[in-house]
């Protein structure tokens, strides 16, 4: 059987050298690109069996990449990975044709594993270990929510929340408290 390929589309050079280094001692083969433009070059160039996408990149989204994979590469199986996850985001990504939302920090094993692992089995058998989300986890996902429904915009978000702009985005500094 042939190496299966790996696109990793990062903009953190550090991360990505030691994600594509890590994935090459596990045998598979791997590209690097650090935009969604650069990724565009790369899908034209050479066949791929497995993306992992950043889903911020340097202010970009990584998002619409992925139709262009599923389309050029109907089997491939695609990882979105954030450092700011939430729900909106997840589903959105899912929703497009992601297979797999991993938020960061995450090793190889983790990468690995959310690209390879089949979700509908997943889900079955990870179903009765979910526990309920923290108050300070549901008001992050409250307000991305909000966020995304407005576009963005954060002075409106901050209006419709009845919260000071300020306030907001310091909210939105601070990283997501994981439960």
């Amino acid at each position: 059987m042939d190496k299966q390929s790996i696109l990793v589309v990062e903009d953190d050079e550090m991360f990505a050298r030691v994600i594509c280094r890590a994935m090459q001692q596990r045998g598979f083969f791997t590209e690097h690109a650090e935009s969604v433009d650069a990724a565009l070059l790369q899908v034209q160039a050479a066949h791929f069996d497995l993306a992992v996408l950043d889903l911020n990149l340097g202010g970009h989204s990584s998002l619409p990449l992925i139709a262009t994979l599923k389309q050029t590469f109907p089997d491939i199986r695609i990882l979105v990975l954030t450092g700011y996850a939430s729900i909106a985001t997840a589903v959105d990504a899912i929703k497009l044709g992601a297979d797999n939302y991993l938020a960061k920090p995450a090793d190889a094993d983790e990468i690995l594993t959310a690209l390879l692992v089949d979700k509908t089995h997943a889900d079955d058998e990870n179903s009765d270990i979910q526990e309920p989300m923290s108050v300070k986890r549901l008001e992050w996902e409250h307000i991305q929510k909000i966020l995304k429904e407005n576009d963005g915009n954060i002075s409106q978000t901050a209006r419709q929340l009845k919260m000071h702009r300020r306030t907001l985005q310091r909210k939105l500094q601070k990283r997501p408290v994981s439960r």
